[in-house]
């Protein structure tokens, strides 16, 4: 039976797609923050950095902290991993934070220059800074530069220096940012966590944490080593390591669920 070119077509790049699912995270990523929620609901979890050594073997960095994601928890994100899997995937203000594994972006913070022994793209923002969360917007999902008394436009922004502490540094989580598709979700960062350690509040989905731990992570990032974050839940992080070319189960140990 003849297979019309269309339909021939079709096929090819959906198995072009789903060997590409298949294939494990590309060897030029030799950093790579890793976090595991207990499951798809949880608003808590757990994270940690992890370097690639020369044989191509992850190491962990000793110590592994508690975080916090969108008070709904967690949805299939839109990266590099997990916006071609079956399930729920994250679209905008939704409250959960996105799944799989994304690229990291650039640092935004209030300060002048990056903290000390720090080294990575970096931007002070002002004022004029925002993040674009309007679905409608031709810029959504993306950095811009406004006159803060002189708005270009009626769509909604993000404010990135609103003198909230907990936006005082960022790092750009780099979910559905290639292209951005309108509704999938915007301004997804690590930041700053609100609230206490024993009663924190949950984000719009954002990973955060206190504040010392996220100097930790800007202190080691190296655009050169092209950072990368990985967010599943323990039973999908089980499923999908080897695959995907992550650290073994055996290897995030600090970051599985207490039984």
């Amino acid at each position: 039976m003849k297979i019309p070119p269309l339909v021939f077509a079709c096929l090819v790049f959906s198995l072009a797609l789903a060997r590409a699912g298949e294939q494990p995270l590309d060897a030029r990523v030799k950093q790579l923050v890793v976090s595991i929620a207990p499951d798809w609901d949880s608003m808590r979890g757990r994270l940690q950095l992890f370097e690639r050594d020369a044989g191509g073997k992850w190491k962990a960095v000793p110590g592994a902290w508690p975080v916090i994601y969108g008070r709904d928890g967690l949805a299939w994100g839109r990266g590099i991993k997990g916006q071609d899997e079956p399930g729920r995937h994250k679209v905008e203000r939704d409250k959960r934070a996105p799944a799989g594994i994304f690229e990291i972006g650039d640092v935004f913070g209030y300060d002048a220059k990056l903290p000390d022994d720090a080294d990575y793209p970096y931007h002070q923002v002002t004022e004029a800074d925002v993040w674009s969360d309007d679905p409608r917007s031709p810029n959504y999902n993306r950095h811009i530069v406004i006159d803060p008394k002189n708005p270009p436009d009626n769509y909604s922004h993000e404010k990135m220096r609103s003198g909230d502490f907990a936006y005082h540094w960022l790092i750009d989580i780099r979910h559905n940012a290639n292209p951005p598709v309108p509704g999938g979700g915007s301004a997804i960062f690590f930041h700053i966590r609100r609230g206490t350690a024993e009663a924190p509040r949950p984000s719009a989905g954002c990973t955060t944490m206190a504040e010392e731990d996220l100097l930790k992570i800007i202190r080691w990032l190296r655009a050169d080593k092209h950072p990368c974050y990985a967010l599943l839940p323990w039973e999908e992080y089980q499923q999908k390591w080897k695959a995907w070319g992550l650290p073994s189960p055996d290897d995030v140990r600090e970051l599985a669920p207490k039984k």
